[in-house]
Parts: structure tokens; C-alpha cells; sequence
């Protein structure tokens, strides 16, 4: 879950600063057909999405014990 967050995140904050160039992603090109505002959502739900996958891709790496530990 780690991997997906930090891609999303990068490809939303990649599209936003893309954006400020005039240089719209491809793959992105579809959310303009539904206006700036849209495209603004969908953009920083990436960003927020991603980093929210990320840290909760963290935090299960901590709670799983060490590969090899037993109670007992």
C-alpha cells in the first residue's frame, strides 16, 4: 500500500505542477473535460489520497512483529 500512495502522490503533485507550466499529463487530459474545477479536485485527491495510502502502509510495517520472532 506504500508503493500505491508515494505513485499517487508523486502523479498528483506532478499534474499540479505541470499544470502551472501549461503541460497537462496525457493521462490527465480527461479531467478538463469537466472544467478547472474538477480537475483541481481530482488533482489534490491524488495528493491527499496517496499520502493517506502511504502513511497507512507505514504504520503496518511497524505493527508486524520481526519476521522469525516467537511468544513464547
Amino acid at each position: 500500500m506504500k508503493s500505491i500512495g508515494s505513485l499517487l502522490f508523486l502523479f498528483g503533485a506532478a499534474a499540479i505542477v505541470l499544470g502551472f507550466m501549461n503541460k497537462v499529463p496525457s493521462i490527465l487530459e480527461w479531467i478538463y473535460t469537466w472544467g478547472d474545477g474538477a480537475a483541481w479536485a481530482i488533482k489534490i485527491g491524488f495528493v491527499v489520497l496517496g499520502a493517506v495510502l502511504y502513511m497507512m502502509g507505514s504504520k503496518q510495517k511497524q505493527a508486524q512483529p520481526p519476521a522469525g520472532s516467537t511468544n513464547g
